[in-house]
């Protein structure tokens, strides 16, 4: 007999997929998913997200057999779906919105315009914050229909799946950055080590600079550790 996939899921994994995944991060945490684990083990209450709005709550207390409750007002209101909308005019390029962006919303370079991609856009706000010429408003597109009425389970799919690429992006970048300053402190590790006889005090300072690049490399190679066992986890 086939097992329900469903019931294969981890308490966290459906809480999760309850949840409309804009990463707005207004439920006190820094994302869906971390929101979902604490509901799972008792630490944060099921009424925190206010992109959900009543109806989500109302799932999530219908899987963990709780009565409804009202959103917290400490979290934030249930409102219109905002998409967020850059004035052209008076952007200045810095990519703080792009960094900000949890699901890669932004288009744009250094120095150069950027724009919002609307439909990809989940108006969780955080790109409003950083911007240091107040060149971005968040619009209302949804009049009248608040929370879950002004999303879908497409839209929450297609953002989580963004959200996920993103980090998985900046992980490997990062990786590749270590990974090019380590074989950049090896080569010139081995420069030092190739030089001819030295007198005492250009021996002692090349052994200073050997001890100075040997341990950059194996700070890189302890952090690629790190990085390497939570990806495990």
């Amino acid at each position: 007999m086939q097992q329900n996939p469903i019931a294969r899921k981890s308490l966290a994994d459906q809480i999760e997929d309850l949840l409309p995944q804009t990463q707005c991060t207004k439920c006190g945490y820094p994302a869906c998913r971390p929101y979902a684990e604490a509901i799972a083990k008792g630490d944060a209450s099921y009424n925190q997200c206010p992109p959900g709005g009543a109806e989500g709550i109302a799932r999530i207390a219908r899987l963990l057999g709780k009565p409804v409750i009202p959103l917290n007002p400490e979290n934030g209101i249930e409102r219109q779906r905002p998409v967020a909308v850059i004035d052209e005019s008076l952007c200045i390029g810095c990519t703080l919105c792009i960094q900000a962006c949890p699901v890669d919303a932004i288009a744009g370079a250094a120095k150069q315009m950027h724009t919002v991609i609307p439909d990809l856009c989940t108006g969780c706000d955080l790109c409003v914050a950083p911007c240091p010429v107040d060149c971005i408003a968040m619009v209302d597109v949804t009049p009248g229909k608040t929370g879950w009425d002004a999303w879908s389970q497409q839209h929450a799919d297609a953002a989580r799946m963004r959200h996920d690429f993103r980090n998985f992006r900046l992980q490997r970048d990062k990786q590749e950055n270590d990974a090019r300053l380590a074989a950049k402190a090896a080569t010139k590790l081995k420069e030092v080590e190739a030089q001819s006889a030295l007198g005492p005090e250009e021996q002692a300072e090349r052994a200073r600079k050997k001890a100075i690049i040997q341990a950059a490399i194996e700070r890189a190679r302890l952090k690629k550790e790190q990085m390497a066992r939570s990806g495990d986890q």
